[in-house]
């Protein structure tokens, strides 16, 4: 293939035309842009090519890998349309096409191009990124018949996101908490790992409810239990209480994705004039077509029924006031599964510091750990895993001894 052919074909992708605004794409698109204009320009040439190997060595010096592993992650209508029925003949040729020309690219070195371009100077000294064989039909296809467990995308790339705009953005580190990590808490967290399950196999889940006292592991546990699953398909998104009036638009597009997808609001609760509180309501009900099958809204509280009420509230002037009660309280019911956290009494709050104290190798008298750890709590407020965990790390760290 000759240079601008290389060029043409490379604008002219279609199916893989996101793959153009990469950085390191890109670049590669510049340099042979150059060197088709005027290949015998070596100080043009020698810049773009010194510009792409930069992007590159950023991520790796093997350019067959980076643009694999690129091509394998885009998001594609070809992707999109696999996901619900057959890809379409004019797609499915389109898409042949263009992984047989990013096959080649991966093999391609910069020497080829110097060639390809007739260019006079070989820039000798430039150093030469690395190039992989590999065979993008076959690892295509094999990623297609997966793009139910590991995504496209951004979905590819990360498992946990939030909410800017009423667009989803990643979240490059997220907590790395794990199901193993968190002890004593594990009768309470298995109901709602099996809900989990329910949602990944495509089967009814309900929305859930973790209320309880705070420092139990409400939060962790969804963390957690996002982390577990993500290889099997499961992404988590926090959302924001005053930023719900967003989400149905947003599930309306998750509900095309073949992903499975927790909606996950912390520390949720209102007050009785709310505005959130309709919109909450509108989210768990679903919209007419019904609720999507692949997502699920986890919440957590400290309260049951989620909605802040005074004395006043129930000596005011509404003339249906028990109504007007009964709908603030029947919110919480909306929830399918309610999962209770509550403080831990004496002996699993014990068991939950023998745990945390072999995971962190805290070698310490046993009859002394429980004792310091119990006026630490006294002085934290009460016992919980949360108190336990402070009171490990201030071990592990050497702050109590």
């Amino acid at each position: 293939m000759n240079l601008t052919e290389w060029n043409a074909r490379l604008h002219g992708l279609v199916i893989f035309r996101a793959l153009l605004d990469d950085d390191v794409i890109a670049k590669l698109v510049d340099l042979t842009d150059r060197m088709a204009a005027a290949p015998q320009s070596t100080g043009a040439v020698c810049d773009a090519a010194a510009s792409f190997e930069a992007a590159l060595f950023e991520h790796t010096t093997n350019f067959g890998e980076y643009l694999s592993a690129a091509v394998l992650e885009a998001e594609t209508v070809c992707v999109r349309q696999a996901a619900v029925s057959e890809v379409p003949p004019v797609l499915q040729t389109a898409l042949d096409n263009e992984l047989d020309l990013l096959r080649q690219l991966c093999s391609l070195t910069l020497d080829e191009l110097l060639d390809a371009a007739g260019a006079a100077d070989k820039l000798p000294f430039l150093p030469r990124w690395e190039t992989k064989a590999i065979d993008l039909h076959a690892a295509y296809a094999h990623r297609m018949s997966e793009v139910g467990k590991k995504g496209c995308g951004m979905f590819a790339k990360h498992h946990v996101f939030t909410v800017e705009n009423g667009q989803l953005v990643p979240v490059r580190y997220p907590d790395p908490q794990r199901l193993d990590e968190l002890p004593g808490y594990e009768q309470e967290r298995e109901k709602v790992i099996a809900n989990t399950r329910a949602l990944l196999a495509g089967m009814p889940a309900n929305n859930v409810l973790l209320y309880g006292d705070a420092g139990t592991g409400k939060s962790s546990t969804v963390k957690a239990i996002a982390n577990e699953f993500a290889a099997d398909g499961l992404r988590l998104v926090e959302v924001k209480k005053n930023q719900l009036y967003q989400i149905p638009d947003l599930m309306d597009k998750l509900a095309a994705n073949p992903l499975k997808f927790i909606l996950f609001i912390d520390d949720l609760s209102f007050t009785a004039n709310d505005d959130n509180f309709a919109a909450l309501k509108a989210i768990l009900e679903g919209s007419v077509g019904g609720r999507a099958r692949n997502i699920a809204v986890y919440a957590t509280s400290n309260r049951r029924h989620l909605i802040k009420e005074t004395l006043s509230d129930r000596t005011g002037d509404d003339i249906h006031e028990a109504d007007t009660r009964q709908e603030l309280m029947s919110l919480s019911a909306r929830f399918g599964l309610t999962v209770t956290f509550q403080r831990p009494e004496k002996a699993r709050f014990e068991v939950i510091l023998t745990e945390l104290a072999k995971q962190h190798g805290i070698e310490m008298p046993h009859d002394e750990l429980l004792t310091k750890a119990e006026a630490f709590a006294i002085r934290a407020g009460g016992r919980s895993p949360r108190v336990a965990k402070q009171f490990i790390e201030q071990c592990a760290a050497g702050v109590q001894k």
